[in-house]
């Protein structure tokens, strides 16, 4: 349990953080969000001392943090940032244990510590063990400073927008990660975002802050009924439509999506599928018009015997077109279990997917609206 009792900051004549006091439960995935300048991240460095308060208590399970020695603090408190600032000399294995060495695990016990949290984020320690920072993507790399984060199993992950740098694709499957990661080991993660939309997804407290104070602290439910102020409500994105969420498939499409051409290699397009963490890529023909779809389960049966991935084009993805009414694209992905639509131009050239997150937006516009 993590306690502050009214802490306050302040920088010259500026006040940082103002008779801060709350509580955060074991276990819980807390956000902290707000404007920028409003606290959030002098919050999160005061708990593993980074930042010193210049009143109030922080309690980290009962025990005041200002008695505890601030490196042995810190190596029982993950951290991850959004510059990473993984060792590049050390291998990916090495970065991971860099905390269990320094708490003098054994080899044997740090191998298996980096065995077992690659093998949770779809990275084989066989393939990716042995490599470096540079040579991997900045997905890849965000994932093992998460990994690092959590590799003495510290009870506490502070996370301060690690995310931010990232394209959305990549965005979102880590998001999806680091929950699970999360509730699979039953840490308290206090993550800093400006994205209330990434607040939402994450979040079982959301923690708004203004000015140094708490405006609001609640589930993410309850923030989306009942927002505390104007503010809140501007950052739960209360500025849709007036009457109802879009209609149309344009306005939930999703753009950044992997294209490749039919003629490009069995090997390569399972590289980009495992460098990019999808299992299916959108395939056209030379001029750019959609063919269809090539999934990782064909390569992977039936990719040895070729040279390019034509053979392997499915026509088994539903297509929609631009103009064409969201509902019946909804419709099919709650009814189908499907993953996604694909959204065509006119030319029959691929415009972007509408996805599960798409139904769920759309009906989070219907259902809250602008409130004016």
């Amino acid at each position: 349990m993590i306690e502050f009792q009214h802490v306050s900051k302040s920088y010259g004549k500026t006040q940082i953080l103002k008779d801060l006091t709350y509580t955060l439960k074991d276990g819980e995935f807390v956000v902290l969000i707000g404007p920028s300048g409003c606290g959030k991240t002098t919050s999160l460095k005061m708990i593993n001392r980074l930042i010193e308060p210049d009143s109030g208590h922080i309690l980290i399970d009962g025990k005041d943090a200002a008695s505890i020695n601030p490196v042995e603090l810190r190596r029982h408190i993950g951290y991850v940032i959004q510059q990473i600032g993984l060792f590049p000399n050390m291998t990916v294995a090495q970065n991971i244990c860099v905390v269990p060495r320094l708490l003098k695990y054994d080899k044997a016990r740090c191998d298996q510590i980096a065995h077992e949290l690659l093998e949770m984020v779809n990275l084989p320690y066989e393939k990716y063990g042995s490599k470096y920072p540079s040579e991997l993507s900045g997905g890849q790399q965000q994932r093992i400073g998460v990994l690092r984060a959590l590799a003495a199993s510290p009870p506490i992950v502070l996370m301060d927008e690690p995310f931010g740098a990232l394209d959305p694709m990549t965005r979102e499957v880590l998001q999806d990660e680091v929950k699970s990661l999360q509730q699979k080991l039953n840490k308290t993660i206090v993550f800093v975002t400006h994205d209330m939309g990434e607040a939402l997804k994450l979040a079982d407290t959301i923690i708004f802050m203004e000015s140094g104070e708490i405006v609001q602290q609640a589930s993410p439910e309850e923030m989306l009924e009942h927002p505390a102020s104007d503010l809140v409500r501007s950052f739960l994105g209360k500025h849709t439509s007036e009457s109802s969420a879009p209609s149309k498939v344009e306005n939930y499409m999703r753009t950044n999506v992997f294209r490749v051409k039919k003629n490009r290699g069995v090997l390569e397009c399972a590289e980009m599928m495992a460098r990019n963490s999808v299992d299916t890529l959108l395939v056209t023909d030379e001029s750019g018009k959609y063919l269809g779809t090539v999934s990782i389960g064909d390569i992977r049966h039936w990719g040895r015997e070729l040279t390019s991935i034509e053979p392997l084009i499915r026509q088994t993805v539903r297509t929609a077109q631009m103009g064409d009414d969201a509902k019946e694209s909804f419709d099919y992905l709650l009814d189908s279990g499907a993953n996604y639509v694909v959204i065509l131009n006119e030319d029959n050239t691929i415009a972007g997917i509408v996805t599960k997150t798409s139904v769920a937006r759309s009906v989070a516009q219907n259902l809250w609206g602008d409130s004016k």
